[in-house]
């Protein structure tokens, strides 16, 4: 029955194989389970419940992946994503988090129309390829920097903002050893170095003193409970705030889309091509139901109560042990299912275990910038400040917003028009606006006083 409703045969792959690529894509996307709700919790969201969201959310949409295409495509929360979601929107601007999850579901009903209606390519199309990949580049700088943050590597200083952290305090140098444990592994291919670093970082803080009397890892009380319950988050969108905001609410769903929408077409294109599902066109078949599939993924994440689920890049780990189809899916979507009964010990771990995450990803996504062209000064400029203003700001929007605007401005003013699009005019705009809305409010407010 497994064989014939997936295909196997036509895909030149066994059940076992399928299931082996299944752990394998697993074992490698399995440190979203401790370091999504590290992050999602700072907002003020329970914990506990972030790992249940977490699990159900890339077990759903994984599934629902998985049938509507049939590709071994594995999702969950978006890094990068859920850091705009908490250092951005909710503690950057203040947005509380139910009023961000309800951006989020607005978010995915627009990407999902937009994908219903083939209109998603073209926006993705119309924007400059440079910016594209600055953007990346400039989220994952941001997650590093986090993930050094998170870690005490790097601290305020009333001076120059930042300065390097107590390095030879237990938790700073733990995590340290635990970054370049990580980086070691990753470089050497090992399948789950990043798990595996996690693990091993909270193993050995079990023996090291927090500085308050107990260790930096606390055993918990039972290894295997049930898993927490939903409740405290699921299903708490709250609308007013957008109602009541609409003008400062449209940039953040803005980028909520624009990230979404390169997060899981990069993820998408890289992983078939692997795989070899790409025709001698180039194109992907059944590219759409793949769309709807991501767009419906971006809904159900914000009902259960966690920020934008996308595809991983991952799940290339899974191509590579030989996965074809949805079986290989179905296999992970199970596995984050299994892992929730193991949720006492994914609360045990410290953010200094789950912090060289942040930094090897950040690494991952600041590899696209071999393909910057920063020849053509114009260009280069509107990439390099995308990539600058991220973690300087510690904003996604902003950083996106500035790259943009420079990019349109520079084009204008030189009279390269052709060499930008209406959308890259129009968002420049609108960002525009959204920078000047404090200041223009002000003018108007003593113009009118």
């Amino acid at each position: 029955m497994l064989s014939r409703f997936f295909k196997l045969a036509e895909n030149n792959t066994t059940i076992g194989r399928e299931l082996q690529a299944g752990l394998t894509t697993f074992a490698a996307m399995a440190y979203i389970l401790a370091v999504n709700p590290d992050i999602l919790a700072a907002t003020g969201m329970d914990r506990a419940a972030l790992v249940t969201a977490t699990a159900v959310g890339a077990a759903f949409s994984t599934v629902l992946m998985a049938l509507l295409t049939n590709y071994p495509l594995a999702l969950a929360p978006g890094m990068g994503i859920n850091a705009y979601f908490t250092y951005s929107v909710c503690i950057g601007m203040g947005v509380p988090w139910q009023g961000a999850l309800a951006m989020v579901f607005v978010n995915g009903v627009l990407f999902l129309a937009l994908s219903l209606t083939g209109i998603r390519e073209k926006i993705i199309k119309a924007i400059p390829y440079q910016l594209k990949i600055a953007i990346t580049c400039g989220i994952g700088l941001f997650i590093a920097f986090i993930g050094l943050k998170n870690a005490g590597l790097v601290v305020a200083h009333p001076a120059t903002l930042v300065t390097h952290g107590e390095f030879g305090a237990p938790g700073p140098l733990l995590a340290l050893g635990g970054i370049f444990l990580m980086l070691f592994l990753v470089a050497r291919r090992t399948p789950g170095a990043i798990v595996l670093t996690i693990f091993a970082v909270a193993a050995v803080g079990l023996f090291l003193p927090d500085g308050q009397g107990g260790t930096i890892t606390r055993l918990p009380e039972s290894i295997v409970d049930t898993p927490a319950s939903l409740a405290p988050i699921a299903l708490e969108l709250d609308f007013t705030y957008i109602t009541q905001n609409l003008w400062a609410a449209i940039p953040i769903i803005l980028t909520l889309l624009f990230v979404d929408m390169f997060d899981n077409i990069g993820t998408l294109i890289g992983v078939t091509q692997r795989a070899g599902f790409l025709n001698k066109d180039g194109e992907l078949p059944r590219i759409g139901r793949a769309l709807v599939a991501d767009s419906t993924a971006a809904i159900a994440s914000s009902l259960v109560g966690t920020s934008t689920v996308v595809s991983y890049i991952e799940s290339a780990s899974g191509v590579e042990a030989g996965g074809r189809t949805g079986l290989t899916a179905m296999t992970t979507a199970a596995l984050f299912l299994v892992a929730l009964f193991f949720t006492p010990l994914i609360l045990a771990v410290p953010s200094v275990a789950t912090a060289p995450a942040l930094v090897v990803v950040g690494v991952f996504m600041m590899q696209s910038a071999r393909e910057l062209d920063l020849k053509d000064f114009p260009w280069a400029a509107a990439a390099v400040l995308t990539i600058l203003v991220m973690p300087l700001t510690f904003s996604i929007a902003t950083g996106i917003g500035v790259g943009l605007i420079t990019a349109a401005l520079l084009m204008l003013l030189l009279g390269r028009r052709k060499e930008t699009t209406v959308v890259t005019l129009v968002l420049a705009v609108v960002f525009l606006l959204e920078f000047l809305r404090t200041p223009i409010g002000h003018l108007i407010a003593r113009l009118t006083s």
